[in-house]
Protein backbone atom coordinates (compact mmCIF):
# COMPACT_ATOMS: atom_id res chain seq x y z
CA UNK A 1 0.00 0.00 0.00
CA UNK A 2 1.50 3.47 -1.00
CA UNK A 3 1.80 6.55 1.69
CA UNK A 4 -0.17 8.61 -0.88
CA UNK A 5 -2.95 6.26 -1.08
CA UNK A 6 -5.93 7.68 0.42
CA UNK A 7 -7.51 5.14 3.01
CA UNK A 8 -10.41 4.14 0.66
CA UNK A 9 -8.16 3.22 -2.30
CA UNK A 10 -6.72 0.63 0.41
CA UNK A 11 -9.91 -1.48 1.39
CA UNK A 12 -11.01 -1.35 -2.50
CA UNK A 13 -11.56 -5.04 -4.16
CA UNK A 14 -11.32 -4.25 -8.02
CA UNK A 15 -12.91 -6.04 -10.41
CA UNK A 16 -11.08 -8.47 -12.60
CA UNK A 17 -12.30 -8.44 -16.20
CA UNK A 18 -12.19 -11.11 -18.50
CA UNK A 19 -8.73 -11.82 -19.75
CA UNK A 20 -7.98 -10.32 -23.85
CA UNK A 21 -5.54 -12.76 -24.97
CA UNK A 22 -2.32 -11.60 -27.02
CA UNK A 23 -1.84 -14.68 -28.25
CA UNK A 24 -2.94 -15.13 -31.80
CA UNK A 25 -5.45 -17.86 -32.97
CA UNK A 26 -7.48 -18.37 -30.19
CA UNK A 27 -11.02 -19.55 -29.91
CA UNK A 28 -12.31 -16.58 -27.50
CA UNK A 29 -15.51 -18.00 -25.92
CA UNK A 30 -14.79 -15.94 -22.56
CA UNK A 31 -15.97 -12.28 -22.36
CA UNK A 32 -19.42 -12.90 -24.05
CA UNK A 33 -18.53 -10.58 -26.91
CA UNK A 34 -20.90 -11.07 -30.01
CA UNK A 35 -19.87 -13.57 -32.79
CA UNK A 36 -21.02 -11.36 -35.38
CA UNK A 37 -19.73 -7.91 -36.70
CA UNK A 38 -21.67 -4.55 -36.11
CA UNK A 39 -24.55 -3.05 -37.92
CA UNK A 40 -23.21 -2.28 -41.76
CA UNK A 41 -25.26 1.01 -41.42
CA UNK A 42 -23.16 1.44 -37.68
CA UNK A 43 -20.14 1.24 -39.15
CA UNK A 44 -20.60 3.36 -42.28
CA UNK A 45 -21.90 6.23 -39.40
CA UNK A 46 -18.75 6.10 -37.62
CA UNK A 47 -16.85 6.27 -40.67
CA UNK A 48 -18.62 9.49 -41.76
CA UNK A 49 -17.92 10.76 -38.51
CA UNK A 50 -13.95 10.58 -38.82
CA UNK A 51 -13.08 14.06 -39.56
CA UNK A 52 -12.70 17.52 -39.06
CA UNK A 53 -15.29 18.02 -36.84
CA UNK A 54 -13.47 16.06 -34.27
CA UNK A 55 -12.00 19.27 -33.10
CA UNK A 56 -15.05 20.30 -31.75
CA UNK A 57 -16.61 18.72 -28.41
CA UNK A 58 -19.48 15.81 -29.13
CA UNK A 59 -23.40 16.71 -28.24
CA UNK A 60 -23.14 15.80 -24.20
CA UNK A 61 -26.81 15.23 -23.94
CA UNK A 62 -26.18 12.17 -26.82
CA UNK A 63 -29.43 13.57 -27.82
CA UNK A 64 -29.43 12.27 -31.00
CA UNK A 65 -29.01 8.35 -29.57
CA UNK A 66 -31.48 9.58 -26.57
CA UNK A 67 -34.02 10.28 -29.12
CA UNK A 68 -33.37 6.85 -30.92
CA UNK A 69 -33.83 4.67 -27.84
CA UNK A 70 -36.95 6.59 -26.68
CA UNK A 71 -38.65 6.22 -30.34
CA UNK A 72 -37.62 2.92 -30.01
CA UNK A 73 -39.09 1.89 -27.24
CA UNK A 74 -41.81 4.34 -27.25
CA UNK A 75 -40.68 6.85 -24.53
CA UNK A 76 -39.34 10.35 -24.16
CA UNK A 77 -36.35 11.13 -24.51
CA UNK A 78 -36.32 12.38 -20.65
CA UNK A 79 -36.83 8.68 -19.75
CA UNK A 80 -33.59 7.97 -21.17
CA UNK A 81 -30.00 7.81 -19.69
CA UNK A 82 -26.98 6.96 -22.10
CA UNK A 83 -23.26 6.63 -20.27
CA UNK A 84 -19.77 4.95 -21.18
CA UNK A 85 -20.64 1.17 -21.12
CA UNK A 86 -23.04 -0.11 -18.77
CA UNK A 87 -20.87 -0.23 -16.33
CA UNK A 88 -20.57 3.34 -16.32
CA UNK A 89 -24.47 3.48 -16.23
CA UNK A 90 -24.35 1.55 -13.33
CA UNK A 91 -21.86 3.12 -11.30
CA UNK A 92 -23.90 6.38 -11.40
CA UNK A 93 -26.62 4.95 -10.22
CA UNK A 94 -24.56 3.29 -7.23
CA UNK A 95 -24.25 7.22 -6.52
CA UNK A 96 -27.39 8.67 -7.17
CA UNK A 97 -29.47 5.90 -6.35
CA UNK A 98 -28.17 3.50 -4.28
CA UNK A 99 -26.36 5.23 -1.85
CA UNK A 100 -28.81 5.38 1.19
CA UNK A 101 -28.36 4.57 5.17
CA UNK A 102 -29.44 0.91 4.73
CA UNK A 103 -27.49 -1.82 2.87
CA UNK A 104 -28.78 -3.13 -0.61
CA UNK A 105 -29.83 -6.50 -1.96
CA UNK A 106 -28.13 -8.47 -4.49
CA UNK A 107 -28.05 -12.01 -5.27
CA UNK A 108 -24.64 -13.79 -3.47
CA UNK A 109 -23.81 -14.63 -7.09
CA UNK A 110 -24.38 -12.30 -9.54
CA UNK A 111 -22.03 -9.67 -11.41
CA UNK A 112 -18.72 -9.39 -9.55
CA UNK A 113 -19.09 -5.30 -10.62
CA UNK A 114 -21.91 -5.29 -8.07
CA UNK A 115 -19.93 -5.67 -4.58
CA UNK A 116 -16.93 -3.82 -6.26
CA UNK A 117 -19.00 -0.59 -7.01
CA UNK A 118 -20.33 -0.89 -3.43
CA UNK A 119 -16.90 -0.50 -1.77
CA UNK A 120 -15.83 1.97 -3.66
CA UNK A 121 -19.20 4.36 -3.49
CA UNK A 122 -19.18 2.55 0.63
CA UNK A 123 -22.64 1.76 -0.38
CA UNK A 124 -23.54 -1.37 2.03
CA UNK A 125 -25.54 -4.33 0.52
CA UNK A 126 -26.44 -7.84 1.49
CA UNK A 127 -25.55 -10.47 -0.87
CA UNK A 128 -29.15 -12.81 -1.05
CA UNK A 129 -28.38 -16.52 -1.58
CA UNK A 130 -29.72 -18.05 -4.71
CA UNK A 131 -31.77 -21.14 -4.81
CA UNK A 132 -30.27 -24.18 -5.15
CA UNK A 133 -31.31 -24.39 -8.84
CA UNK A 134 -29.30 -20.91 -8.82
CA UNK A 135 -32.89 -18.82 -9.40
CA UNK A 136 -33.49 -15.44 -7.93
CA UNK A 137 -36.06 -16.35 -5.29
CA UNK A 138 -38.30 -13.04 -5.50
CA UNK A 139 -39.59 -13.35 -1.67
CA UNK A 140 -35.68 -12.60 -0.72
CA UNK A 141 -36.74 -9.12 -1.79
CA UNK A 142 -40.01 -8.56 0.09
CA UNK A 143 -40.92 -7.48 3.08
CA UNK A 144 -37.84 -5.54 3.56
CA UNK A 145 -39.43 -1.93 3.62
CA UNK A 146 -37.19 0.96 4.93
CA UNK A 147 -34.68 -1.93 6.30
CA UNK A 148 -33.18 -1.42 2.75
CA UNK A 149 -31.33 0.99 0.41
CA UNK A 150 -32.30 -0.66 -2.92
CA UNK A 151 -32.17 -3.51 -5.22
CA UNK A 152 -29.94 -4.91 -8.07
CA UNK A 153 -30.26 -7.60 -10.21
CA UNK A 154 -29.17 -8.71 -13.63
CA UNK A 155 -31.59 -10.48 -15.77
CA UNK A 156 -30.63 -12.60 -17.32
CA UNK A 157 -28.45 -13.16 -14.21
CA UNK A 158 -24.69 -13.14 -15.25
CA UNK A 159 -22.82 -16.00 -14.61
CA UNK A 160 -25.28 -18.17 -14.68
CA UNK A 161 -27.85 -17.40 -17.34
CA UNK A 162 -31.22 -17.97 -15.86
CA UNK A 163 -33.81 -15.56 -16.43
CA UNK A 164 -36.12 -14.03 -13.66
CA UNK A 165 -39.58 -14.00 -15.92
CA UNK A 166 -41.62 -10.64 -16.61
CA UNK A 167 -44.18 -11.36 -13.89
CA UNK A 168 -41.67 -11.71 -11.74
CA UNK A 169 -40.24 -9.12 -12.11
CA UNK A 170 -43.64 -7.39 -11.33
CA UNK A 171 -43.94 -8.85 -8.44
CA UNK A 172 -40.60 -7.45 -6.99
CA UNK A 173 -41.27 -3.74 -8.11
CA UNK A 174 -45.44 -3.87 -6.31
CA UNK A 175 -43.33 -5.38 -2.98
CA UNK A 176 -40.51 -2.61 -3.12
CA UNK A 177 -42.93 0.60 -3.71
CA UNK A 178 -40.59 3.00 -2.08
CA UNK A 179 -37.30 1.86 -3.21
CA UNK A 180 -35.15 1.52 -6.18
CA UNK A 181 -35.28 -1.30 -8.25
CA UNK A 182 -32.37 -1.58 -11.06
CA UNK A 183 -32.81 -4.38 -13.22
CA UNK A 184 -29.23 -5.15 -14.90
CA UNK A 185 -30.38 -6.18 -18.75
CA UNK A 186 -26.92 -6.42 -20.33
CA UNK A 187 -28.14 -10.39 -22.31
CA UNK A 188 -31.71 -9.79 -22.52
CA UNK A 189 -31.99 -9.60 -25.82
CA UNK A 190 -31.14 -13.29 -26.33
CA UNK A 191 -33.80 -15.07 -24.64
CA UNK A 192 -36.25 -12.66 -22.29
CA UNK A 193 -38.63 -9.52 -22.16
CA UNK A 194 -37.19 -6.39 -21.17
CA UNK A 195 -38.62 -4.97 -18.08
CA UNK A 196 -38.76 -1.38 -20.11
CA UNK A 197 -42.43 -1.70 -21.02
CA UNK A 198 -43.06 -1.59 -16.72
CA UNK A 199 -41.18 1.46 -16.69
CA UNK A 200 -43.97 4.04 -17.39
CA UNK A 201 -46.22 2.32 -14.42
CA UNK A 202 -43.37 1.89 -12.08
CA UNK A 203 -41.45 5.17 -10.73
CA UNK A 204 -38.73 2.71 -8.89
CA UNK A 205 -37.28 0.95 -11.68
CA UNK A 206 -34.22 1.60 -13.49
CA UNK A 207 -33.64 -0.54 -16.38
CA UNK A 208 -29.77 -0.57 -17.70
CA UNK A 209 -29.01 -2.11 -21.16
CA UNK A 210 -25.84 -2.63 -23.11
CA UNK A 211 -25.11 -2.18 -26.71
CA UNK A 212 -21.61 -4.38 -26.38
CA UNK A 213 -23.47 -8.09 -26.54
CA UNK A 214 -26.39 -7.82 -28.94
CA UNK A 215 -25.73 -5.04 -30.77
CA UNK A 216 -22.45 -6.39 -31.39
CA UNK A 217 -20.41 -3.09 -29.97
CA UNK A 218 -18.19 -4.02 -27.03
CA UNK A 219 -15.53 -2.11 -28.53
CA UNK A 220 -17.38 1.38 -28.44
CA UNK A 221 -18.63 1.45 -24.85
CA UNK A 222 -21.91 2.53 -24.88
CA UNK A 223 -24.80 1.56 -22.81
CA UNK A 224 -28.19 3.25 -21.51
CA UNK A 225 -30.73 3.28 -18.83
CA UNK A 226 -34.36 4.08 -19.17
CA UNK A 227 -37.03 4.41 -16.45
CA UNK A 228 -38.84 8.01 -14.84
CA UNK A 229 -37.69 10.94 -15.49
CA UNK A 230 -37.16 11.45 -11.72
CA UNK A 231 -34.62 8.66 -11.93
CA UNK A 232 -32.65 9.98 -14.83
CA UNK A 233 -32.62 13.14 -13.77
CA UNK A 234 -30.52 11.89 -10.66
CA UNK A 235 -28.48 10.05 -13.15
CA UNK A 236 -27.55 13.24 -15.13
CA UNK A 237 -27.27 14.84 -12.28
CA UNK A 238 -23.99 12.73 -11.27
CA UNK A 239 -22.74 12.86 -14.57
CA UNK A 240 -22.35 16.07 -15.13
CA UNK A 241 -20.47 16.37 -11.65
CA UNK A 242 -18.05 13.57 -13.17
CA UNK A 243 -17.65 14.02 -16.80
CA UNK A 244 -20.10 15.83 -18.85
CA UNK A 245 -19.38 14.24 -22.26
CA UNK A 246 -18.92 10.16 -21.50
CA UNK A 247 -19.96 9.50 -25.60
CA UNK A 248 -17.59 11.17 -27.80
CA UNK A 249 -18.98 11.61 -31.54
CA UNK A 250 -17.98 8.02 -33.23
CA UNK A 251 -19.69 6.65 -30.83
CA UNK A 252 -22.59 8.53 -30.25
CA UNK A 253 -23.45 8.59 -34.14
CA UNK A 254 -22.34 4.20 -34.11
CA UNK A 255 -24.68 3.64 -31.36
CA UNK A 256 -27.59 5.92 -32.92
CA UNK A 257 -27.47 3.96 -36.40
CA UNK A 258 -27.12 0.64 -34.58
CA UNK A 259 -30.28 1.37 -32.65
CA UNK A 260 -32.13 2.23 -36.15
CA UNK A 261 -30.95 -1.04 -37.45
CA UNK A 262 -33.40 -3.81 -36.28
CA UNK A 263 -33.01 -5.93 -39.12
CA UNK A 264 -29.55 -6.60 -38.23
CA UNK A 265 -30.07 -6.80 -34.07
CA UNK A 266 -32.60 -9.41 -35.00
CA UNK A 267 -30.78 -11.67 -37.19
CA UNK A 268 -27.41 -12.11 -35.26
CA UNK A 269 -29.21 -12.23 -32.07
CA UNK A 270 -31.25 -15.08 -33.48
CA UNK A 271 -28.35 -16.75 -35.02
CA UNK A 272 -26.83 -16.43 -31.38
CA UNK A 273 -29.76 -18.11 -29.99
CA UNK A 274 -29.32 -21.10 -32.39
CA UNK A 275 -26.28 -21.55 -32.03
CA UNK A 276 -27.29 -21.09 -28.06
CA UNK A 277 -29.22 -24.56 -27.86
CA UNK A 278 -27.46 -26.37 -30.70
CA UNK A 279 -24.64 -25.86 -27.90
CA UNK A 280 -26.74 -26.58 -25.25
CA UNK A 281 -27.65 -30.24 -27.08
CA UNK A 282 -24.13 -30.81 -27.16
CA UNK A 283 -22.91 -30.10 -24.04
CA UNK A 284 -25.62 -32.35 -22.48
CA UNK A 285 -24.69 -35.08 -24.65
CA UNK A 286 -21.75 -35.16 -23.48
CA UNK A 287 -22.57 -35.25 -19.80
CA UNK A 288 -22.90 -32.02 -18.65
CA UNK A 289 -25.73 -30.04 -16.53
CA UNK A 290 -26.45 -27.10 -18.35
CA UNK A 291 -28.01 -24.55 -16.17
CA UNK A 292 -31.15 -22.79 -18.51
CA UNK A 293 -29.92 -19.83 -20.18
CA UNK A 294 -31.74 -17.19 -22.08
CA UNK A 295 -28.14 -15.09 -22.46
CA UNK A 296 -25.24 -15.59 -24.91
CA UNK A 297 -23.29 -17.82 -22.93
CA UNK A 298 -24.24 -21.09 -21.02
CA UNK A 299 -22.97 -22.20 -17.84
CA UNK A 300 -21.99 -25.85 -17.40
CA UNK A 301 -20.18 -28.40 -14.95
CA UNK A 302 -19.33 -31.88 -15.50
CA UNK A 303 -20.17 -34.11 -12.89
CA UNK A 304 -17.36 -36.25 -12.86
CA UNK A 305 -14.41 -33.26 -14.31
CA UNK A 306 -13.20 -31.13 -12.60
CA UNK A 307 -13.81 -27.35 -14.20
CA UNK A 308 -10.60 -25.98 -14.02
CA UNK A 309 -9.01 -28.61 -15.13
CA UNK A 310 -10.71 -28.68 -18.58
CA UNK A 311 -10.81 -25.06 -18.61
CA UNK A 312 -6.88 -25.83 -18.78
CA UNK A 313 -7.44 -28.73 -21.28
CA UNK A 314 -9.50 -26.09 -23.45
CA UNK A 315 -6.57 -23.78 -23.13
CA UNK A 316 -4.20 -25.91 -24.74
CA UNK A 317 -6.10 -26.40 -27.71
CA UNK A 318 -6.43 -22.92 -28.20
CA UNK A 319 -9.96 -22.76 -26.49
CA UNK A 320 -10.54 -20.02 -23.80
CA UNK A 321 -14.03 -20.37 -21.53
CA UNK A 322 -14.50 -18.38 -18.37
CA UNK A 323 -13.98 -19.99 -14.73
CA UNK A 324 -14.44 -18.40 -11.10
CA UNK A 325 -13.49 -19.73 -8.27
CA UNK A 326 -16.39 -18.83 -6.07
CA UNK A 327 -17.39 -21.67 -3.31
CA UNK A 328 -20.80 -22.31 -5.22
CA UNK A 329 -19.45 -22.22 -8.62
CA UNK A 330 -16.25 -23.03 -9.11
CA UNK A 331 -17.30 -26.70 -10.50
CA UNK A 332 -19.12 -24.47 -13.46
CA UNK A 333 -17.07 -23.14 -16.88
CA UNK A 334 -18.95 -20.09 -18.54
CA UNK A 335 -18.83 -20.64 -22.29
CA UNK A 336 -19.78 -17.65 -24.45
CA UNK A 337 -21.54 -18.69 -27.67
CA UNK A 338 -19.74 -18.41 -30.67
CA UNK A 339 -20.38 -18.88 -34.15
CA UNK A 340 -21.53 -22.65 -35.53
CA UNK A 341 -17.83 -23.61 -36.53
CA UNK A 342 -16.42 -22.02 -32.76
CA UNK A 343 -18.88 -24.22 -30.59
CA UNK A 344 -18.19 -27.18 -32.90
CA UNK A 345 -14.05 -26.82 -32.34
CA UNK A 346 -14.92 -26.52 -28.38
CA UNK A 347 -17.08 -29.45 -28.37
CA UNK A 348 -15.02 -31.08 -30.24
CA UNK A 349 -12.03 -30.46 -27.86
CA UNK A 350 -14.27 -31.40 -24.95
CA UNK A 351 -14.98 -34.95 -26.67
CA UNK A 352 -11.44 -35.91 -26.45
CA UNK A 353 -10.62 -34.65 -23.16
CA UNK A 354 -13.70 -35.68 -21.30
CA UNK A 355 -11.78 -39.84 -22.77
Amino acid sequence: MSKFWSPLVGRLTPYTPGEQPKINNLIKLNTNENPYGPSPLALAAMAREVGETLRLYPNPDAEPLKAAIARRHGLSPAQVFVGNGSDEVLAHAFQALLKHDAPILFPDITYSFYPTYAGLYEVAFRAVPLAADFSITVDDYLGHGSTIGGIIFPNPNAPTGCLMPLDQVTRLLAGNPDRVVIVDEAYIDFGGVSAIELVCSHANLLVVQTLSKSRSLAGLRVGFAVGHADLISALERVKNSFNSYPLDRIAIAGATAAIEDEAHFEQTRQAVIASREKLVTDLTALGFDVLPSAANFVFARHPQHDAATLAAALRSDGIIVRHFGSERIKQFLRITVGTDQACQALVNSLTTHLQ
